[in-house]
């Protein structure tokens, strides 16, 4: 396991006094906003709004007005349409949210998500084909499509319109369907370009209706399951979403947010954004992982409190499940990885292995990337020689932009620049692996991939009172480029060590400039 790198950042101490002085803050509080380079009252003001009225125009997506158009005529019309989504958070979440939404206007709609071991990520050409002889005459996507311009080609051809919601990276070419919606096309003007899936889906329907703050009201907590699950900055519009899903989820109106909770044990607690990303979403991603995503949007869909009950319970069955096939993958890499992987040399670690559970692969993929602190791809490789792949990265390695230099190689690949998902034959893997440690040695240095723990300043004992720590919640909601506090103290001397745990933890006793403090390790 590599060492970490401490980043200390120093605040400024003249600006920290003047922000605690002019918006009332603590000096605890203001030396963290100064840390992270927000060190004017308007600036703060402006990073922690919450304000939902804050909120960008739908239609400053582009596209958004034919997307609208097209979807209110087939309604009016009466034709079928189909919502595609994906199997993880982000996608149940967009594909739920869109078609009760939908549903509520009279649209004949159904939904489709792809099982994750059969039909792999994306859109299919026989998913395609199924659709519209069951018929489909409008399709949808959430959370995909962005890149699939053969498949998409394939609905056109066979009759279908298309609307395309994503939120992932463009390709130069952008598929040819009636409405392109996402909020990293080259060409979107858009204020916000780190939506989630869930965020998209949720702009189109505030567009649909006309009025984005009764929409925000009715579906905040399942746009911010969404939003915090994708590991999506907390910050701008998310922020707004997030903060508001946040109250809504403790007293939601969608019976089977609520029974999860129950089953969960998070029933009448405080729930934060820790809540959903380690304990509501690895639940509702089991069912994906697993190949039974349908059980999630049945759950977020029905109005049935016994059948929500049924599939709450199911849903953590299914992740013990999944936490057993993880340890067995983890455990089998680890293995070799103790035998191939040279952590003065190596930039990249590809490894593929036969029947590996391939929903499962991407979450081991995210625990080596952080043991090993270096972008990971896990390959499965099934009885016909195909491998179906994952791959997670660290902050200063696009691992798209890796892939895109070998996408030669694949049938097929989509993602973004933290976490990306591939399709390809076995025999092409071992040229895979040499083509990706050959781009990495050229696009990231030793130096970029030792982790870093970034530190918001240096604290004093005094500084740690009931008050100061309290008054760090303005901050919440905490996530992705706005984390928790981590503060750091030197010079501090250890007076007692009491094991825990069966020595796994470790309790401390410490002293410094005649202040006590215990410590957990």
């Amino acid at each position: 396991m590599r060492a970490k790198r401490w980043v200390i950042a120093s605040p400024d101490t003249e600006r920290v006094r003047v922000l605690s002085r002019e918006t009332g803050y603590t000096p605890l509080t203001a030396a963290v906003l100064s840390a992270r380079g927000i060190d004017t009252p308007q600036a703060a003001a402006d990073y922690l709004s919450c304000d939902a009225r804050g909120l960008h125009d739908p239609f400053g997506l582009t596209d958004m007005d034919k997307a609208v158009e097209v979807v209110r005529e087939v309604i009016d019309r009466g034709e079928k349409m189909v919502v595609y989504g994906d199997y993880d958070v982000d996608g149940i979440t967009a594909t739920c949210t869109l078609v009760d939404y939908l549903r509520s206007k009279g649209a004949k709609c159904e939904y489709y998500i792809p099982n994750r071991l059969t039909d792999g990520y994306g859109l299919t050409r026989p998913a395609m084909e199924q659709l519209y002889e069951q018929g489909t005459r409008l399709l949808i996507t959430v959370d995909s499509g962005i890149t699939a311009n053969e498949e998409i080609a394939v609905a056109r051809e066979l009759g279908m319109q298309v609307v395309i919601t994503d939120h992932h990276e463009c390709h130069e070419n952008l598929p040819d369907a009636q409405a392109v919606v996402d909020c990293k096309r080259t060409d979107d003007t858009y204020p916000f370009s780190s939506l989630a899936g869930v965020g998209v889906a949720f702009k189109l329907i505030c567009a649909l209706e006309g009025d984005t703050l009764s929409m925000l009201d009715r579906y905040a907590d399942l746009v911010a399951l969404g939003t915090v699950a994708d590991v999506m900055p907390i910050v701008g519009e998310n922020r707004i979403i997030v903060a508001e899903g946040l109250k809504k989820l403790s007293v939601t109106a969608n019976i089977g947010l609520e029974m999860l909770l129950r089953e969960a044990g998070m029933k009448n607690r405080r729930l934060t954004s820790s809540t959903i990303s380690y304990v509501l979403a690895p639940r509702i991603n089991a069912a994906g992982r697993m190949g039974k995503a349908e059980l999630a949007a049945e759950l977020f869909l029905t109005k049935d409190p016994i059948r929500a009950q049924a599939l709450a319970a199911e849903l953590c069955e299914q992740n013990k499940l999944r936490q057993s096939e993880e340890n067995k993958i983890l455990e089998q890499t680890l293995t070799r990885l103790r035998r191939e992987y040279n952590p003065l040399e190596d930039k990249i670690i590809v490894l593929a292995g036969e029947g590996w559970h391939q929903g499962v692969i991407g979450i081991v993929c995210s625990r080596l990337c952080d043991r090993y602190g270096c972008p990971v791809v896990l390959i499965s490789v099934d009885e016909d020689g195909v491998g179906k792949g994952s791959g997670r990265s660290i902050g200063s390695f696009n691992l798209f932009e890796a892939l895109t230099s070998c996408e030669d190689l694949f049938e097929r690949y989509g993602g973004h620049a933290l976490a990306a998902g591939l399709t390809v034959q076995a025999d092409r893997i071992e040229e895979l692996r040499t083509r990706l440690r050959k781009y990495a040695e050229t696009h990231v240095t030793m130096a970029e991939l030792v982790p870093q723990l970034h530190i918001d300043c240096m604290v004093q004992p005094e500084w740690l009172t009931q008050e100061n720590i309290e008054s760090l919640s303005v901050l919440e909601p905490y996530g992705m480029k706005n984390a928790e506090p981590v503060f750091c103290m030197k010079n501090m001397t250890v007076e007692e060590i009491t094991p825990l745990s069966s020595d796994r933890h470790v309790r401390l006793s410490l002293i410094k400039d005649g202040k006590r403090f215990s410590a957990i390790w």
